[in-house]
């Protein structure tokens, strides 16, 4: 057979595809359990996704180091160990820490499953928080933070951080250097004992899930009940204070670059618009061929990218865009963004290019479930966010629905130029 290299293939809509939904079980300790059996490898993942993150409190670094920490030693295990351990068998395992949540993520060779579930249960349950390895992990964290301090986009984050949330929020107090020395082992041991337990955990597993797999993580991690159950953990609720004034500039002497964000808060992804809005997002600067990037970039050569991106966080949702340029080109940049949020405010977009925005979306959430692991991705974000099984389902059926009159409505009555809060960390002109 002779391959065509010549004729490209037919571009069809995405009229629908199919959504893998997770199987949930509830292991013998009452922890739910999320299943995703998909692919060919003999590969696993498993996440425990545990309640809390930085929103839990406000004291900077004490969630990110507390998860970071697990892993430095535990019961039965040397932090050397862990690694080497961890490494023979082929597995890998990463911490991270979001707004709301804690995540340990173990990925494993099915051969080697069990042997490298054994580690990470150990150190799930038993971490030992020793005194040298908390200073060791502060030190090289103190490092990238001094680093990342002096980049003009991490100032402009944290300061429309401030005035969107306020300094009595954990998203808007500005941490400080000075803040890792205020953590020690017995901080980071109290948080973890009120916020890593069997009754504040749900897991999920996806790949090559075979019964052993399942049977394997209930020995380990299901079985019984494991840490400090009677500390129910409650989010704790914070004010937000969103500042008064509209502009903030940041100077940094000899910055060959200014750092730009515009933003304000807007409905939660719970609003019944917020599906719609977000196509009216990615229409003004939420892909390549956005607005902004037509505009700003290709037209006006102000920029190397500009985006636009609606964010999720609590009961709001941040409208935010974002971008870097030459410190003469920042005035002409605030006034072209102005321009773009009026044409929409004040003209319907045209068909083609409203059909361009929703492919490209639809594209891009088939290829949230192209595979098992990205699948689970899809998955914990609805549940971090606390959304319902169905939300995809809607979120395919609003894309395809909304029309251009939806776009002039969604932009006058949530597009307001005049709500933007305006941030620009560089060099004094």
């Amino acid at each position: 057979m002779v391959l065509d290299r010549i004729t490209p293939p037919k571009v069809r809509p995405i009229a629908t595809f199919d959504i893998p939904f997770p199987e949930e079980r509830v292991l013998r300790n009452g922890m739910p359990l999320r299943i995703i059996e998909a692919g060919t490898e003999e590969v696993v993942r498993l996440d425990v996704v545990v309640r809390g993150g930085r929103m839990s409190v406000l004291q900077p670094f004490v969630a990110l180091l507390a998860n970071r920490m697990l892993r430095e030693g535990s019961l039965h295990y040397a932090p050397s160990a862990i690694a080497e351990k961890l490494d023979y068998y082929g597995a890998s395992v990463e911490l991270s820490v979001s707004l709301k949540h804690e995540y340990v993520t173990l990925y494993a060779l099915n051969k080697y499953f069990p042997q490298s579930l054994a580690i990470v249960a150990d150190f799930l349950r038993h971490p030992t928080f020793p005194e040298r390895e908390l200073r060791t992990v502060i030190e090289t964290n103190k490092q990238y933070f001094r680093i990342m301090e002096e980049k003009v986009s991490t100032i402009s984050q944290k300061n429309i951080n401030r005035m969107l949330f306020g300094d009595r929020h954990p998203l808007g107090y500005n941490a400080e250097l000075e803040d890792f020395d205020r953590i020690d082992v017995d901080l980071l041991k109290d948080y973890y004992q009120k916020h890593y337990h069997s009754d504040n955990c749900t897991l999920y597993v996806s790949g090559r899930v075979t019964p052993q797999i399942v049977s394997c993580i209930e020995e380990y991690v299901g079985n019984e009940s494991w840490g400090e159950r009677s500390l129910k953990f409650v989010a704790p609720a914070y004010p937000i204070e969103t500042a008064r004034g509209k502009h903030c500039f940041i100077e940094r002497k000899e910055a060959v670059q200014s750092a730009l964000k515009m933003g304000f808060l807007t409905i939660p992804c719970r609003h019944s618009d917020y599906a719609k809005f977000r196509v009216l997002v990615v229409l003004l600067g939420g892909y390549f061929g956005s607005r902004l990037m037509k505009n700003i970039r290709e037209k006006k050569g102000y920029t190397y990218g500009i985006e636009a991106i609606l964010s999720p966080v609590s009961d709001e949702s941040v409208f935010l865009i974002s971008t870097e340029a030459a410190n003469e080109h920042v005035p002409a940049i605030l006034r072209e963004v102005g321009r773009e949020i009026d044409r929409l405010c004040e003209m319907n977009v045209g068909q083609k290019e409203l059909e361009i925005v929703k492919n490209y979306m639809l594209g891009d959430f088939s290829r949230s479930f192209e595979g098992p692991f990205s699948s689970t991705d899809a998955w914990i974000y609805v549940e971090t966010n606390g959304l319902d099984a169905d939300y995809y389902r809607r979120m395919i059926e609003e894309i395809h629905s909304v029309d251009r009159y939806d776009i002039l409505r969604l932009a006058q009555t949530y597009l307001c130029k005049e709500n933007l809060i305006e941030v620009v960390a560089g060099e004094k002109l």
